[in-house]
């Protein structure tokens, strides 16, 4: 049956055929194997998976993140991290690093993170005299740190999907967001040691605080975000309603920004993403039950059955599985296909479901700037208008140290269960 689905799968995107019409594809044939074909069954399930409670914060982070970038809190946040960082050798790499993770807790996408801080910071780098394939490198990598520190689109699919609580999930992906952060960091001052540009002079007390005081507003929100998901105040689908607020009030009113056409913009753009990633989620909600009917993941869980009494070694297969698979689908699709497969095998393994969640989310951001289907690739050169291949040259020590603090957490678990019982 899972050699029906996979075929029946690739195929279909293989012909160019949309990953949610594909989901569907695959699953009809599953059904039509199982002998127990009915339209029905496929409208329900398509109906039942966009009617979930927890889905309704991908809208709202989504629409979020298009307020904030409109309302100019990227801006202020590059010009929070220039006035830190600008004056020291390699001063505009650190620059992207610290504004991708202070974005991070505003948008939770990656294409956005990406798109938002390239368009300003890889001109800028340019400018400086780097090759462009370097900032574009730098800008991409430090993008996949969005879905990782709350708020996280994935993490509220992988919860919607296997059950988990989506709260425990975004405190979770806090420490790991952070390390791939230092990680980047660590890489960049490797690089950057022979830099011989003429560096800015270091701003004033004055210029910091003022800098401080212009982004403030745009800092507070990932305070807010965590302190009340941290303290039990609100939901995560209250979160996106309180950020979707915030930033409105603060780009119409404090920042000014944001006026009608602004507005219309942005609620058009969210619009058409939230179409297509619920289009997608639901999808795969079909595919979900059909697995499960057809005992697939019973039969995964048999397969791998000699190594259910060794979790790490189980950990680390699976971690393959989805470094290949991140290569050659996008994550949304892959956490919905995935995930209802591999949690059986997860919790027989006696592996944490929580943990699990952030390492698949890691991973699969990960795919994210891996050749050929590297969606946040794509967005890189379109910014700077140079090939895939130009690209990777500049992107693999970046992708190296990711692929290594993977691996840190997968053999060392603490480094995410230790917070994250604190942050919980």
């Amino acid at each position: 049956m899972l050699w029906v689905f996979l075929a029946a799968l690739f195929a279909a995107l293989a012909a160019g055929v949309p990953v949610a019409f594909a989901l569907m594809l695959c699953s009809v044939a599953l059904m039509v194997s199982l002998n127990m074909l009915d339209s029905q069954i496929v409208a329900q399930n398509l109906i039942n998976g966009a009617n979930n409670f927890a889905l309704m914060a991908i809208p709202f982070f989504i629409l979020a993140g298009e307020l904030m970038n409109r309302g100019g809190m990227s801006k202020r946040i590059v010009q929070f991290a220039m006035t830190l960082v600008g004056h020291v050798r390699g001063g505009l790499g650190y620059v992207v690093i610290i504004a991708s993770v202070l974005f991070a807790g505003l948008s939770g996408s990656a294409v956005a993170d990406t798109a938002a801080l390239g368009a300003i910071l890889i001109p800028m780098m340019v400018e400086r005299g780097y090759d462009k394939k370097v900032p574009t490198a730098i800008v991409s990598s430090a993008g996949i740190i969005a879905p990782i520190i709350p708020p996280s689109i994935p993490m509220i699919l992988f919860g919607v999907v296997s059950g988990v609580s989506i709260t425990q999930l975004f405190m979770g992906g806090i420490v790991p967001g952070l390390l791939i952060a230092v990680g980047l960091m660590l890489v960049w001052f490797y690089m950057s040691r022979k830099e011989t540009a003429e560096l800015p002079p270091r701003k004033s007390v004055k210029e910091i605080l003022t800098a401080t005081k212009e982004a403030g507003w745009a800092l507070l929100m990932p305070v807010i975000i965590i302190g009340g998901l941290r303290g039990g105040v609100f939901t995560p689908t209250e979160a996106g309603v309180i950020a979707v607020f915030y930033a409105l009030f603060v780009g119409m009113f404090v920042y000014r920004n944001i006026g009608p056409r602004q507005l219309y913009d942005a609620l058009i753009r969210s619009a058409k993403t939230t179409s297509v990633v619920m289009f997608v989620a639901s999808a795969a909600i079909v595919s979900a039950w059909i697995i499960t009917v057809a005992n697939v993941p019973q039969g995964m869980t048999e397969l791998l059955n000699p190594l259910i009494d060794r979790p790490l070694l189980l950990l680390l297969l699976i971690n393959l599985l989805l470094l290949a698979v991140g290569m050659v689908m996008d994550l949304t699709p892959t956490i919905l296909i995935l995930t209802p497969v591999l949690m059986p095998i997860v919790k027989a393994a006696g592996i944490d479901p929580v943990y699990f969640g952030i390492i698949m989310v890691i991973n699969l951001c990960i795919g994210l700037i891996t050749p050929p289907v590297g969606t946040v690739l794509y967005v890189g050169c379109g910014i700077s208008r140079i090939s895939i291949g130009e690209l990777v040259k500049g992107l693999w020590p970046f992708l190296m140290v990711e692929i290594a603090i993977l691996l840190l957490l997968v053999f060392f678990p603490q480094i995410v269960t230790v917070p994250l019982e604190w942050l919980t």
